[in-house]
């Protein structure tokens, strides 16, 4: 994985400079400038330390979702069949709680109040009303956007709406958002050239104004001399995360609403983007767009607080490359998300509902990264298929993160295909086995209706519903120390992987990825030596085959037989 990463950026880099270079600013020309630049356009740059923690998905999420069999063809009645067959066959008893629903639920319009609502065919009761059907049941309901302009069925999107959309789930009820990434407008890494600020108290017509000369200038922010402006100078150097500008002084003789007037300097083309942060705490975003016109000098106007008395505004642009872009789009949403599920429970005297976010911009801007800081999962790879080699390719990708991985934040490989197109017995087992191995999400995409048989009885020999309600299968999942498995060894087609489980227990699973059968031998003492795991060394050790349930007691080495396409899974206890 190293060296097609290292190759990608590498390529990457040369692009962004060259992207520079073309577009380039006179004030940006200093080659130290423009390399630095190039390399932080393929870097994550902005402050991901500070973990989402909404209390949420403290082990990975379990549930189902419409869009791998049901795409575009869904509506409330198919919503609620699916969340009664959960509660009816037992699957919710196995931890399955969340009934997502994905695109295509929503109006072409949104209301009167901007705030999406449900396509009034195929959604006539709307979403809150089924939210309370499926809650009634026992269960949760999930809804869908996109991080864009549209979604990926060119319906109404979030982006912009963080907000209004984050108020609106919490109203509705609603316990799991699933955030896209098609349409997505990425910030602009440039930021404004400051000639100068105005603050003035809002609702009066004369501010006070600080010149350049009064900032206090870090990084590459500096001061640049032009004889066709009025103040003779400007700030340039705040773009790409590369430098700020700080007014540590700016008076306002009460506390209240201000207008801040960035006073700046047109330069290029572009659209241009900033953050304000007043006192250190109230942080205010700003889009300015592309400006092309017959004068030198321009304004952009905000609103912000401020205290009685002496205050700092900090201006600058975080955003260097596409990965802090996702970066803090994501995190905005999520931000909204808690602020709005918080919001509502205090103004109707309720419990919290903490709604798990789940980010899905398909591992573009290697959001393992960074996703630990905007929501609860990830996606790290493009969409699943119901084929063997979808699923054995994002397994060799997803496998290779387990160090992103932990309580309330997991690496996403996306939907279960369980049950779903022509995969082989032995091929759903091993699928839904490595996502356990992975501490994935256990979202389920088949038809789960079809569980419950005309005369209301659960189809129990059903070979799909004997995989997904495998409960020691699952408690390798759901495990509370939160671990994902690393793989111990590989040798061709042949892995082992090992996950640590709680009271120093692990979990074994021999995976064959070719297509006849094979002997697979591992050696407990070596995963024990090499620290995979927290379990004493024993001279016998309890062997518990998880899918045949026969146990084994094992001195050091053991050896299984493996069928093509197939895994076992052992967990092993000290005897």
């Amino acid at each position: 994985m190293g060296s097609i990463f290292s190759a990608a950026l590498l390529a990457a880099g040369a692009a962004a400079a060259a992207k520079f270079i073309k577009n380039k600013d006179i004030d940006d020309l200093n080659p130290q400038t423009l390399a630095k630049k190039a390399v932080n356009s393929v870097k994550l740059t902005c402050d991901t330390s500070v973990p989402y923690d909404n209390g949420a998905a403290l082990t990975p999420p379990m549930g189902w979702s419409s869009w791998n069999l049901f795409r575009n063809r869904i509506n409330e009645n198919l919503i609620y069949e699916t969340a009664k067959a959960v509660k009816e066959s037992g699957l919710a008893d196995c931890g399955y709680q969340y009934i997502n629903i994905d695109d295509c639920w929503q109006s072409s319009m949104r209301d009167e109040n901007g705030k999406l609502q449900g396509d009034f065919g195929s959604f006539p009761s709307g979403i809150k009303a089924l939210v309370e059907k499926v809650n009634g049941l026992g269960l949760k309901l999930g809804i869908y956007s996109s991080n864009g302009t549209l979604t990926c069925e060119d319906l109404p999107a979030s982006l912009g709406y963080e907000a209004i959309d984050a108020d609106t789930f919490a109203e509705w009820g609603i316990e799991y958002f699933k955030y896209d990434f098609c349409h997505n407008v990425p910030i602009p890494t440039q930021a404004p050239k400051i000639e100068k600020i105005v603050v003035a108290e809002a609702g009066t017509a004369n501010g006070k104004e600080y010149g350049p000369d009064e900032a206090v200038l870090t990084g590459e922010a500096k001061l640049i001399d032009d004889e066709k402006l009025v103040s003779g100078k400007y700030i340039s150097g705040l773009s790409s995360n590369m430098g700020c500008c700080e007014f540590p002084c700016v008076y306002a003789e009460k506390d209240g609403e201000y207008i801040l007037t960035l006073c700046i300097r047109k330069k290029s083309n572009n659209n241009k983007y900033a953050e304000i942060l007043v006192n250190g705490t109230d942080l205010y975003k700003t889009f300015l767009p592309a400006t092309k016109s017959f004068t030198a000098e321009g304004r952009h106007q905000i609103k912000i607080r401020l205290n009685e008395g002496l205050n700092s505004i900090r201006i600058y642009n975080p955003v260097a490359s596409r990965q802090d872009s996702a970066a803090i789009q994501y995190a905005d949403m999520g931000r909204e998300l808690k602020r709005a599920a918080r919001e509502y429970a205090e103004k109707n005297g309720c419990e919290e509902k903490p709604i798990v976010f789940s980010i899905c911009e398909w591992g573009r801007n290697f959001p393992w990264n960074w996703g630990a800081h905007a929501g609860n999962l990830w996606r790290t790879t493009p969409d699943i298929m119901p084929k063997w080699s979808s699923i054995l390719g994002i397994y060799e990708f997803n496998v290779l993160l387990y160090k992103h991985s932990g309580a309330g934040s997991w690496n996403d490989p996306d939907m279960l295909e369980v049950g779903n197109g022509n995969l082989t017995f032995e091929e759903n087992k091993s699928h839904f086995t490595l996502w356990c191995m992975m501490a994935a999400p256990l979202i389920l995409g088949n038809d789960i209706r079809k569980f419950i048989l005309d005369d209301g009885t659960v189809d129990t020999e059903n070979p799909t519903y004997k995989i997904l309600t495998n409960k020691d299968v699952i408690a390798v999942d759901q495990d509370p120390l939160g671990v994902q498995c690393r793989r111990f060894r590989t040798n061709g087609p042949e892995d082992v992987l090992v996950k640590p489980l709680v009271n120093g227990e692990f979990a074994v699973c021999l995976f064959n990825k070719a297509s006849s059968e094979t002997e697979i031998s591992f050696d407990i003492g070596e995963i024990i030596n090499k620290n995979f795991v927290n379990t004493p060394i024993s001279q016998e050790y309890l062997l518990t085959d998880l899918w045949s349930k026969e146990e084994f007691t094992a001195y050091g080495g053991f050896s299984a037989a493996v069928p093509g396409h197939g895994i076992r899974l052992f967990k092993v206890t000290v005897k």
